[in-house]
């Protein structure tokens, strides 16, 4: 089928994206491909691109050059109404979280479902799915309640649970453990990678802390035990070899490996994002 990846079972594929803001470069040539389960932690300092990345993979902004493939489509030249049906399976979480905040919890989290579902497959099913979804990260007590009413911590739990509600083969989060403490990013790292293992999602991580990465390289979510645990070092399952570090500097992609050949690398601003 025209404009259909050559790799049946790719998620997310990059072929030499470029794009400039006026006379600033926001991506610089960047390539890479991701498949299922595949992990991609994306560390630089502020105005690097990051963001930029996340948001040319939904879309939101058009590469001035270069190929994106989203689940095996290219998507480049999409207008909007071609990603309506492609981000049915992308899930997103905002910087914040990103809450409406004129709704409860329970809508916030049905806002993307209501969207993916059938209208005839929406009663009760909805429902159901929300609360099914905030179980899994602990608010279903929060269904009536605002976003004003629950912590930052809290907020960031119910972004997820918007994010995954629609179980997405691809999710983008955008720093979601900025400004939280640490125990309360750990936990939020922990669903990460507990709807990652659940799901074989693929998922891209942007963040300011080299611990998230971490997390997500080396530990897992055993659904025997419902415990997160070390992954096994011998690259089977959800180990080290799917996940990748990335960090970007004036939009170039100046690192990718993995966590040992970064911890390894002598490059002065590498080393900054290593703790």
């Amino acid at each position: 089928m025209p404009g259909e990846s050559s790799q049946p079972d790719g998620v997310l594929r990059f072929e030499d994206v470029s794009l400039r803001f006026d006379d600033t470069p926001a991506l610089d040539h960047i390539s890479f491909e991701m498949t299922p389960g595949d992990t991609r932690i994306v560390l630089g300092a502020a105005g690097s691109g990051k963001t930029t990345l996340l948001k040319a993979a939904l879309g939101l902004v058009k590469p001035d050059s270069g190929r994106i493939y989203v689940f095996g489509q290219d998507t480049t030249d999409f207008k909007e109404s071609d990603w309506f049906r492609i981000r049915r399976k992308m899930g997103i979480l905002f910087q914040e979280g990103g809450l409406f905040d004129s709704m409860t919890i329970a809508e916030n989290v049905a806002y993307p479902l209501i969207y993916s579902v059938d209208k005839q497959e929406q009663n009760g099913n909805v429902d159901n799915k929300v609360r099914e979804t905030l179980r899994f990260v602990e608010l279903e007590h929060t269904l009536d309640k605002f976003p004003s009413e629950l912590s930052g911590g809290m907020r960031r739990r119910v972004g997820i649970a918007r994010a995954i509600v629609t179980e997405p083969p691809l999710v983008l989060y955008d720093s979601p453990t900025a400004g939280l403490d640490p125990i309360t990013a750990n936990t939020i790292v922990n669903l990460i990678l507990k709807q990652r293992d659940l799901h074989d999602a693929a998922s891209i991580l942007v963040t300011h802390r080299y611990q998230d990465g971490h997390l997500m390289a080396n530990f897992r979510y055993n659904p025997n035990s419902g415990q997160i645990e070390r992954a096994p070092r011998n690259g089977t399952g959800v180990g080290p070899v799917k996940t990748k570090f990335f960090v970007m500097n004036g939009g170039r992609l100046v690192f990718e490996g993995i966590q040992s050949e970064l911890r390894a690398s002598q490059d002065p601003y590498v080393r900054k994002f290593v703790k």
